[in-house]
């Protein structure tokens, strides 16, 4: 790897990794601190909201140190991987593809570029290269999205108990949803 390519690596890794840790940061420490960040957990369909916040904090933080540091980068990239898969199946996947909107297209960018990493690997200027740590190429890929892909399944497999919808009071006034762009039916008492 040339100088400019272990530089470019570098600035990715810690790009990304600080991006992480400050997200992870801001879910513990910032706006609504753990109790803002666990309520909107469960208001996505995730149970034990206080826990996943609390997960969240962690896998964020500690993801994005191991890439700054390029440690364990395979794990680490399978963590950002995992948490942007969430993110954008619970969050953002309603919401179409434009981060104006609020849809995928952010975490769809943070977690196929850690896929990339792994990949490539976290270059010489790491701490994967001082240990002897080599898992690159596909083998970095297959370990970064095989684990990210099922550390998601098993969140979610585990707490995601999004809320059903609401049936009728009583069988004599169903509730009719109205279509979008439509005005709400009259029952025959508003008549």
């Amino acid at each position: 790897m040339s100088d400019a390519e272990a530089f470019a690596v570098l600035l990715l890794r810690l790009v990304i990794g600080a991006t992480m840790a400050v997200h992870g940061l801001n879910h513990w420490r910032g706006g609504g601190r753990i109790a803002g960040t666990a309520g909107w957990f469960e208001s996505l369909g995730l149970r034990n909201g206080r826990l996943q916040a609390w997960m969240s904090v962690i896998t964020e933080i500690g993801a994005g140190v191991l890439l700054a540091a390029g440690f364990l980068t395979p794990l680490a990239c399978a963590a950002v991987i995992s948490v942007m898969l969430v993110a954008g199946l619970l969050a953002h996947r309603a919401n179409g593809f434009f981060v104006f909107k609020d849809g995928y297209e952010y975490v769809l960018v943070l977690g196929v570029s850690c896929l990339a990493l792994a990949v490539i690997g976290p270059g010489p200027w790491s701490l994967d290269e001082a240990f002897g740590i080599e898992v690159t190429g596909w083998a970095g890929g297959a370990v970064a999205l095989g684990v990210g892909v099922a550390a998601t399944g098993g969140l979610l497999a585990t707490f995601w108990r999004p809320e059903k919808p609401k049936q009728p009071t009583s069988p004599e006034t169903p509730e009719i949803p109205a279509m979008p762009g439509k005005p709400e039916p009259q029952t025959s008492e508003q008549a």
